[in-house]
């Protein structure tokens, strides 16, 4: 069983940057792809950003790319998620998700374990 714990979430003025942590309690965090997901109010929840379990690869949302980078450091049993030029719209609860071994995959079902999210609020 993996467990995951957000922060980094807050308040941010547009243009504003925050960065994301994941911390994860499992051994083997390195062979798990992580993703970020983000859920607002009404919405479905949607793929932000994935990392490679090595972090040689990486994917974005369309709406994300170019302002967010994720990054890991497998020492650390850790993945971020730098967000920069933050706009009103990024608003949301933030979630990090991990699935074994399995890359690719930007839909929330395919991931196996998730943390209990982090509020996101840009003022605009």
């Amino acid at each position: 069983q993996v467990q995951l714990v957000e922060s980094g979430g807050g308040l941010v003025q547009a243009g504003g940057s925050l960065r994301l942590s994941c911390a994860a309690s499992e051994r083997t965090f390195s062979r798990y792809v992580m993703g970020w997901f983000r859920q607002a109010p009404g919405k479905e929840r949607e793929f932000v950003a994935g990392i490679s379990w090595r972090g040689g690869s990486t994917a974005y949302a369309d709406s994300v790319n170019g302002r967010f980078t994720i990054s890991r450091d497998n020492a650390k049993n850790t993945v971020y998620l730098q967000m920069n030029s933050l706009k009103p719209e990024d608003t949301a609860v933030y979630y990090c998700a991990a699935v074994f071994e399995k890359w690719g995959s930007r839909l929330p079902r395919d991931y196996d374990y998730w943390g209990q999210g982090t509020q996101v609020t840009v003022s605009a």
